[in-house]
């Protein structure tokens, strides 16, 4: 039952616009970035995306970061 269940979820994802695709997550889902910085001196920053690349937010820590997303009730996703 379960191989029924993966082929479904790939007909889902097969069958969305592109712009559908684009749209997945969009209210569920931000990301965390590090920002990097050339400046010595600068202190430590993360960005915080939603699932559409729109930045949100800029926090100075990455528990700051996760606290916010969480606050908003959206998942919160790492990007390297």
């Amino acid at each position: 039952m379960e191989s029924n269940q993966n082929t479904d979820d790939l007909n889902f994802f097969e069958e969305l616009s592109a712009q559908e695709f684009l749209d997945v997550g969009k209210d569920k889902i931000a990301y965390i970035r590090q920002l990097v910085s050339k400046d010595v001196d600068a202190e430590e920053a993360f960005a915080i995306y939603g699932a559409d690349g729109s930045q949100i937010s800029v926090m100075d820590s990455y528990d700051t970061a996760i606290a916010a997303i969480r606050i908003n009730d959206l998942y919160p996703v790492t990007l390297q």
